[in-house]
């Protein structure tokens, strides 16, 4: 460790325990020295992780299913042109992405149980009745249902990734968000296989088999939700699920992380989202997830309709994307392990960006089914909650950063026109860009961060504390009435603050 990283850690270590060690601790009468840590985060993880995973694999096969049924006539039979069927792909991500921050917002106003149940139930409806996509006789029913499906799914992602940085530290946090987020992957290779069996329903009460499609996979929707009510739990200072010593025991344990806000109470300022809007992180953490969810989204929304026109049949194509998702499960799983283990999220987003960078540059100069499909592999593996600290600015932080990357997708499902089949070196390209302007971000990002955990390390912003004397305090970092005020009130922008790279 480099003698900054060290001067860091100690003033962390000290600013930290400097404000436990007062009447601020979190329920100081509570005895919590017969709690097992592993025992009990391996409780939690059992809870929330498995059903989040299974909304989350909901989410992201019911957004997708679209592709797999495209290949099973859908557009024959809805009389679409592929323009048609391009804007039907974009209408879905304007709500989905504009609706995100305020989604995370009334999350943290709201239970989140009931929250999550609310909108999957939604989405389920807008899958299944009264006019869902199986149901779907034209351009104009696909169109509004599309809308209506992105308003329901705009909630879900951003409020997973902001309710998870509710319960479990810093240090936690990745290898949980990866655990969730590979049933993305999951739901995009069980996409392929599921389409491939629906179809066989064909012609079933006077069905297309690509109708049945959306019908089945809403059915099991809407059911999902209605179990959420029950099996969902709300923040750690409420869940039923834990004793009271567990429930002091993990909101002491954020606030050891220097997330102070847990268990606070935090009331909703306007003040927290204009942190959000003037903070330069919360632009580069858009460049990031730009990056991330414009090769995501247009990957699978598209990866069989690619497939396909490299010369395989339609169930071939749908079978043939499932080991692609499937790689991408596993380096998701090992990326979210090492980034808890090593600290260095930073360099681990730079090295899949670089990865992506490699896939895409193939995909467009390759003349080869096989190389391309190879390249698909590459494409697939095209930290910014842990640096937020503040419930109101995390949560509208990662729905700015997540909804304007969403946004993007608006943009990626546009590029795979058919006139450029078999190669879509078009698309590619596109694709590569975005890949091009994550890397960037998120090298800018990582530099914006080591420069001011420098700044914090020199004392160049610490706040006036009244009662406290100190040589480097800066009334223009802001005047105090205690540290406990200043923390509050500043959030990640505290000195005593300190962002993990």
């Amino acid at each position: 460790m480099s003698d900054e990283s060290a001067a860091q850690k100690s003033k962390d270590f000290d600013g930290v325990h400097s404000v436990l060690a007062t009447h601020e601790i979190y329920r100081p009468d509570v005895d919590t020295s017969g709690v097992d840590e592993k025992k009990l985060i391996r409780k939690i993880d059992l809870r929330l992780i498995p059903w989040l995973a299974g909304l989350y694999f909901l989410n992201s096969l019911d957004r997708g299913s679209i592709g797999n049924a495209r290949l099973y006539g859908m557009e024959t039979d809805l009389h679409l042109t592929d323009q048609q069927y391009l804007i039907a792909l974009t209408v879905f991500f304007f709500p989905y992405s504009l609706l995100e921050p305020a989604s995370n917002l009334a999350l943290r106003q709201l239970r989140p149980s009931r929250w999550f149940a609310v909108i999957v139930f939604v989405w389920g409806l807008a899958m299944v009745f009264p006019m869902c996509h199986g149901f779907a006789r034209n351009y104009g029913d696909l169109l509004g249902l599309r809308i209506l499906l992105g308003v329901a799914e705009a909630g879900l992602y951003p409020g997973i990734v902001f309710y998870l940085s509710c319960w479990y530290r810093r240090d936690q946090l990745g290898t949980r968000v990866a655990a969730f987020f590979t049933s993305s992957t999951i739901a995009g290779a069980f996409s392929g296989l599921l389409a491939a069996a629906i179809h066989n329903m064909n012609g079933v009460a006077g069905y297309p088999g690509w109708a049945w499609i959306f019908i089945l996979e809403g059915l099991v929707t809407i059911v999902v939700a209605v179990v959420s009510l029950w099996i969902l739990q709300d923040f750690p200072q409420s869940a039923t699920m834990l004793s009271e010593a567990e429930r002091v025991f993990i909101i002491r344990g954020l606030q050891e992380d220097m997330q102070f806000s847990a268990g606070s109470g935090e009331k909703f300022k306007m003040d927290y989202l204009w942190q959000t809007i003037k903070d330069p992180k919360t632009y580069l953490a858009m460049g990031i997830y730009a990056g991330f969810d414009g090769p995501l989204f247009a990957f699978s929304l598209f990866t069989p309709t690619i497939v396909n026109q490299l010369g395989f049949g339609a169930t071939a194509a749908n079978l043939l994307s499932v080991p692609v998702y499937a790689w991408g499960c596993i380096l998701t799983c090992i990326v979210g392990v090492l980034g808890d283990r090593l600290g260095r999220r930073g360099y681990i987003n730079l090295a899949l960006f670089t990865t992506g960078l490699t896939g895409y540059l193939i995909l467009v100069c390759s003349h080869t089914p096989g190389l391309s499909y190879f390249a698909t592999y590459l494409a697939a593996s095209a930290w910014v909650s842990s640096n937020t600290e503040g419930s109101y600015k995390r949560g509208a932080t990662l729905a700015f950063a997540i909804g304007f990357g969403n946004l993007n997708g608006a943009v990626s499902s546009n590029v795979y026109r058919s006139v450029d089949k078999p190669w879509y070196r078009l698309g590619h390209g596109i694709i590569l860009a975005y890949v091009c302007i994550g890397w960037l971000s998120s090298l800018a990002y990582m530099f914006l961060l080591r420069r001011e955990n420098a700044a914090k390390a020199r004392g160049e912003r610490d706040e006036v504390i009244l009662g406290v004397d100190n040589k480097n305090a800066d009334p223009k970092n802001g005047e105090f009435e205690s540290i406990n005020h200043a923390r509050r009130e500043k959030g990640d922008a505290w000195s005593g603050f300190y962002y993990t790279l």
